[in-house]
């Protein structure tokens, strides 16, 4: 593991450790919105740098869109934060984090569903997207 690896592991840690301390606060089955605002002010006590709402320009085929993406949080410019307030995670909630991974060229992005018993239980950690890429066919024949 080298040494950015750790920071990001470090940096992770910290942002779950956040959305922890809302869960813990105000417990399931409030708006997305809601768990969205509170994590961003036990982020602000963490000095940790977030952005809501950050817009990143896409291309199709190298050509500029006119679209954006809009992340619900990025975290000191480097971790793509996904909040969900949903009954149950599905996996286009996990392709959704890894297509915004790709995208944004970020190294990590935690998976948050605040409407779970416990954040743990509704927690997804995704990192480095070109793990999750499929292998080309015919690979390794």
């Amino acid at each position: 593991m080298t040494r950015a690896d750790v920071e990001i592991e470090k940096l992770t840690e910290a942002i779950i450790g956040c959305a922890i301390e809302v869960h813990r606060t105000l417990g399931p089955g409030l708006l997305e919105s809601v768990y969205r605002e509170c994590l961003l002010v036990e982020l602000g006590r963490h000095q940790l740098k977030t952005e809501c709402g950050h817009a990143v320009s896409l291309a199709y085929k190298g050509e500029p869109i006119r679209s954006r993406l809009v992340l619900d949080l990025l975290v000191e410019d480097c971790v793509v934060v996904e909040l969900k307030a949903v009954e149950c995670l599905h996996p286009v909630h996990q392709a959704q984090v890894i297509t915004h991974l790709k995208l944004t060229g970020c190294p990590a992005g935690p998976l948050l569903n605040f409407n779970a018993t416990t954040l743990r239980a509704g927690l997804r950690r995704l990192s480095d997207p070109d793990r999750y890429a499929k292998a080309p066919p015919n690979a390794g024949t």
